[in-house]
């Protein structure tokens, strides 16, 4: 058995209402936890007591150091414990640089998520590709926005192929701008989320942010922008490619999609599934993979994504 004497101050919050994050410690790392108090007792096999050990002491470093833990931090400290033991709770509520000012506007609910905000810090262009719940689009608005509010870019570009997602909308009213906001509406909300509707708005009337469809961006260099292209799994081959080489100097990329959830006509090939294999192999791109086990939505919202995978491999297979 193993004991470990906790900081009063933030109690309830470490161990949730009803202590719920510590039934959660205890069904993650298959231990027992007895609390009387400040003090905590783990018991359950050496590797999995001192892995719990090492999560409560980190917290305690991280509360020392004047972070102050909010109700969904521990639940995250669990997860990222599990996905990564040797990862440093320290470093992961607390980094530097650019990833600091990203913390500022939104957090990172697992190690893989904070990989791919670095991987976005490290490369030009980060191709992501994975299931919807998983921070994708999100994360990289998020790192966008602190990207401009720390002035490494002057402006921010959010794109998306105007396809249906399996519906025929029909005639849409209005002009272009209003034809293609529904298509758009993902990024809008995840701007407004992040840096604040006015602010949005002001900043999109004076051009330093543009919500377009990726047409808009043909026969332009974009320097000194963060680019994002969301849903580039119904991008066409010609699409992709033009999107790429738009990238102009200190610029960055992100291109994310699902390539499990084309819309494209029967016959037309995915521009991101294209890319997997045209563009594996070219130094300073990075490919980026969530699954299904990186959902980070309701717990339902994993289960229904890993239903429908065990589905399609059923299907693929009677095929």
């Amino acid at each position: 058995m193993t004991q470990v004497t906790l900081a009063e101050e933030g109690l309830d919050t470490l161990f949730g209402v009803h202590d719920e994050n510590l039934r959660r410690i205890e069904r993650t790392f298959d231990v027992t936890l007895t609390a009387r108090g400040t003090e905590l007792s783990i018991l359950g096999e050496p590797e999995k007591a001192q892995a719990v050990e090492r999560l409560f002491r980190e917290l305690d470093v991280v509360t020392g150091k004047g972070y102050k833990l909010r109700p969904g931090d521990v639940p995250t400290a669990i997860r990222v414990v599990a996905e990564s033991p040797t990862t440093s709770l320290v470093e992961f509520f607390l980094p530097e640089g650019l990833l600091a000012a990203v913390r500022r506007l939104v957090s990172p609910r697992s190690y893989k998520q904070q990989l791919y905000l670095k991987a976005m810090i490290d490369y030009d262009i980060v191709i992501t590709i994975g299931p919807a719940g998983t921070g994708k689009t999100y994360l990289a608005v998020a790192m966008a926005a602190a990207a401009l509010l720390e002035k490494r870019v002057k402006r921010i570009i959010l794109a998306r192929p105007a396809v249906e997602a399996g519906e025929r909308l029909g005639f849409l009213p209005g002009d272009l701008a209003e034809k293609v906001n529904p298509y758009l509406r993902p990024l809008h909300d995840a701007l407004h989320d992040i840096i604040g509707y006015e602010k949005v708005g002001r900043m999109m009337e004076r051009g330093i942010i543009e919500v377009a469809p990726i047409a808009f961006m043909r026969g332009r260099t974009l320097n000194d922008s963060f680019i994002i292209v969301d849903e580039a799994q119904n991008t066409t081959t010609e699409q992709m490619k033009m999107v790429l080489t738009r990238v102009g100097f200190n610029s960055k990329a992100v291109i994310n999609g699902d390539v499990t959830q084309v819309d494209l006509p029967q016959g037309k090939l995915s521009g991101l599934r294209e890319a997997q294999e045209v563009l594996s192999d070219v130094e300073g791109i990075k490919f980026f993979t969530f699954d299904q086990s990186d959902v980070v939505r309701h717990a339902l919202v994993q289960k229904i994504v890993t239903a429908y995978d065990r589905h399609d491999r059923l299907k693929r297979d009677r095929e």
